[in-house]
């Protein structure tokens, strides 16, 4: 069933993602930038930063799609990737403010605050913009690897994956919580100055960081989109659906999950390097385990194996949670309850596969005038 769902959105799936790259790269950029402030169509510095955080979101959301709506392997711990990634970025961009703190220490200030003498080891490297690339990509990627390697190696799939998944995020966050772990304890890393020589508070450089998120998706889109239509989707289709007649055919089954978990991990890496200089904070809070089954419902409402219904979720949710927790603060998470369990009962394949089923309709009623016309 969801492998007819992608092959229904092949074509109109570019059709959304080229109106929404057009949207996204020149319009909202346009109205930021070139249209008068005292304008009704003028868009606010502060809603760039939120659709660049959207945009975040939605490429967390495609690799979840990747996983669990190609793959058939719900994984409650990309969480965990993404703010591994934002850790990274956010250890760069401290290490960039050296001498520029309060204490005006080489050291960042928390650790100077809890009266450490030296930087640790593991924040040695990170004044370098290359190295913090190379680690938001090997991190992320490494610890899927690892993590994927012996759980799939050993048959572990269905719930009780996730559930492993789900106590990497709980364990990994209690670790980052802690104070002499050396990763700013409770509060995280926040009160970035600057990122590449360019100042975060620069109205410009929000429109940039905005515009590279765009661009980084779009390129995270295609490169989905390209595995997906290829063989190896296919391959991965076939273990999503019946994994035991996958491995009679004389497929290794173990290196096709390994590699899905480990691009799915990398783009949540990527996306939460994004996140941060734009946010302006990471802390533990990000691993939490609720942040990680609200990605699994982005991908739900918006259409589960459809790539372009992932990224179309995650901004239709958090667009919604943005507004209903300034409108009705206490309701919020009724209100993610709802729409899960109403995209389960009446939505199964998401607003995409609902858009699609009208279309059908709407070609099939066409057709049969056609052929009344005709006789």
């Amino acid at each position: 069933m969801l492998s007819q769902l992608a092959r229904l959105h092949t074509r109109r799936a570019w059709i959304y993602i080229l109106s929404l790259t057009i949207l996204a790269v020149l319009v909202i950029p346009v109205l930021n930038r070139a249209v008068p402030k005292d304008s009704v169509f003028y868009l606010p510095d502060y809603l760039i930063s939120l659709c660049g955080k959207f945009l975040c979101y939605a490429l967390v959301a495609l690799a979840m799609d990747m996983i669990w709506g190609f793959s058939g392997i719900l994984s409650l711990g990309q969480g965990v990737f993404f703010s591994l990634g934002g850790y990274a970025m956010g250890m760069h961009l401290m290490r960039v403010m050296a001498g520029e703190g309060v204490y005006r220490s080489q050291l960042p200030d928390f650790m100077v605050f809890l009266d450490w003498k030296e930087l640790p080891w593991y924040w040695l490297g990170f004044n370098h913009f290359w190295f913090t690339v190379l680690i938001i990509i090997l991190v992320p990627g490494l610890l899927a690897l690892i993590i994927g390697f012996f759980a799939f190696r050993s048959r572990i799939k269905g719930v009780y994956f996730s559930i492993i998944t789900q106590a990497m995020t709980f364990a990994l966050m209690l670790f980052f919580f802690r104070n002499e772990t050396g990763f700013g304890g409770n509060n995280g890393l926040t009160d970035f100055k600057r990122i590449l020589g360019f100042s975060l508070q620069e109205p410009a450089v929000k429109v940039g960081l905005y515009i590279i998120s765009a661009l980084v998706l779009l390129i995270s889109y295609l490169l989905c989109r390209y595995i997906t239509m290829s063989k190896l989707g296919r391959v991965l289709a076939g273990i999503r659906d019946a994994e035991s007649r996958i491995m009679f055919s004389g497929y290794n089954t173990l290196h096709y999950k390994l590699f899905v978990f480990t691009l799915a991990a990398v783009l949540s890496g990527v996306a939460g390097a994004l996140y941060v200089p734009q946010v302006g904070i990471i802390n533990p809070s990000e691993m939490q385990p609720a942040n990680s089954i609200e990605m699994a419902i982005w991908v739900a409402v918006g259409g589960r194996g459809t790539l372009v219904g992932a990224v179309i979720g995650a901004g239709l949710v958090n667009a919604a949670k943005s507004w209903f927790t300034v409108a009705f603060p206490n309701l919020w998470l009724y209100f993610l309850g709802v729409m899960f369990i109403g995209t389960t009962l009446f939505l199964p394949r998401g607003v995409v596969g609902l858009a699609a089923i009208l279309a059908k309709k709407k070609l099939t009623g066409r057709d049969s005038l056609q052929m009344i016309d005709s006789e």
